[in-house]
């Protein structure tokens, strides 16, 4: 009698584990949603690191050089990865425009993954913000960068480091809440 009084326990312990489970992983993902933290964001390890060395061969048909981090020392460079078959490429590509005009500052395009005659034809119909283009076609030099996808862009301080890195496409609300304060912090820095 003693054996049978003992084995329920367990049982309800094996029935009650997966509830405790449940109710646990339900609570992290409510302190999670309600912490007010920005979903998006992803953080990124680069962050304050150099650059990764980076050298890629220029856009055929194109008169601009490919992309070398040896040209972000002395200078803040914004790198925008990009592709034409990238959707949100499209959308931000008005905001990369806008930035371009601001000449204290370089914008070089990493065209990732995609045909070099589909590049130059986005470039022809939409403009090309970009002072360099490197062509990454096989997506290694976008894996050493840490690129989930396209578009993302990340802003490279005048001592060569990662200061900032957005993902997905640019909107108005991230370029003037964190992209230009970042810029701006980037050219005042020594």
């Amino acid at each position: 009698m003693a054996t049978e009084a003992a084995t329920p326990k367990p049982r309800r312990l094996i029935v009650l584990a997966p509830l405790a489970l449940f109710l646990g992983l339900a609570a992290l993902f409510l302190i999670q949603l309600l912490s007010g933290r920005d979903t998006a964001e992803i953080p990124s390890a680069l962050i304050g690191e150099p650059a990764p060395e980076t050298s890629l061969p220029p856009l055929e048909g194109m008169d601009l050089p490919g992309l070398d981090s040896k040209s972000f020392a002395g200078k803040v460079t914004l790198v925008n990865v990009w592709a034409s078959w990238c959707a949100p490429c499209r959308e931000e590509h008005p905001l990369l425009l806008a930035l371009a005009e601001d000449k204290r500052f370089s914008i070089a395009g990493l065209n990732y993954k995609d045909a070099p005659e589909n590049a130059r034809r986005f470039l022809g119909s939409l403009g090309n913000p970009y002072s360099a283009i490197g062509v990454d076609g096989a997506g290694r030099t976008a894996i050493d960068w840490g690129v989930y996808g396209v578009p993302e862009t990340f802003l490279v301080g005048k001592d060569g480091k990662i200061a900032f890195k957005h993902v997905g496409p640019l909107s108005e609300q991230a370029v003037t809440g964190a992209l230009l304060p970042a810029i701006e912090k980037a050219l005042a820095a020594n």
